[in-house]
């Protein structure tokens, strides 16, 4: 499966553009407006992630500037009804945060931003994605710590411990929790600041939300600080 194309921009259309790569190949890769309006002019370079659609008369490849944004159409083309026209015509009118931020505050009209969605398809992606929102919105804070330390950490069985080590395991337990809440924090504190919020605005609502609800984990937390950052009224 071709994941990515890079070379010089040969041309661009309405919506697609013809690259050529150093072999010589040229790949037709169709985009969201956004992408579009990002690129160079011709003759400049681009590298695109890319995504295949394959149907029976057709094999299309699908391009996007990041692997977010590649992610997003991936969710978008799951919901019955949204094919890859639809779902980069949302990327196009909404772009990443706008989609993110939509669907996490459950606003279906901001969908009908989009050409071609109407009211009963903004409603199903309301509805259908709207809890698997935040798990995209976290991988990319997710995938930096996992840059930054370089730790793979692997889940063991537990033995069961004796009556003499269960104060230290309880306190082990513990201090496992608030390292666990921390992560959390940090994570939703990202996606918000990707979101566009302020870091104090964004601390507060991600402070409320974890007094509020101690266990809540990532995505939860940032569903929860989204509420309370929402417009009221």
């Amino acid at each position: 499966m071709i994941g990515k194309v890079s070379g010089r921009l040969d041309h661009r259309a309405a919506d697609h553009v013809l690259i050529e790569t150093s072999g010589g190949v040229g790949y037709l890769v169709y985009c969201s407006d956004r992408t579009l309006v990002s690129m160079p002019g011709p003759g400049g370079f681009v590298s695109l992630y890319t995504d295949l659609l394959v149907r029976e008369d057709l094999l299309q490849l699908i391009g996007f500037m990041t692997l977010a944004e590649r992610e997003w159409y991936r969710l978008l083309v799951s919901v019955q009804g949204v094919g890859a026209r639809a779902a980069l015509a949302i990327l196009g009118a909404l772009g990443t945060d706008g989609l993110a931020r939509a669907l996490s505050l459950g606003d279906s009209a901001a969908f009908r931003a989009a050409p071609g969605i109407g009211p009963k398809i903004a409603q199903r992606l309301v509805l259908e994605l709207k809890a698997k929102a935040p798990a995209i919105m976290a991988m990319g804070a997710e995938g930096a710590r996992a840059s930054m330390t370089g730790e793979v950490i692997e889940a063991q069985p537990a033995a069961a411990p004796s009556p003499a080590s269960a104060a230290p395991a309880r306190s082990a337990a513990a201090r496992s929790a608030v390292a666990r809440t921390a992560v959390a924090q940090a994570d939703a504190l990202s996606a918000l600041g990707n979101l566009g919020y302020g870091p104090g605005e964004a601390a507060a609502a991600v402070t409320e939300a974890i007094g509020a609800d101690p266990e809540l984990d990532t995505a939860g937390l940032i569903r929860a600080a989204l509420r309370l950052l929402a417009p009221k009224g």
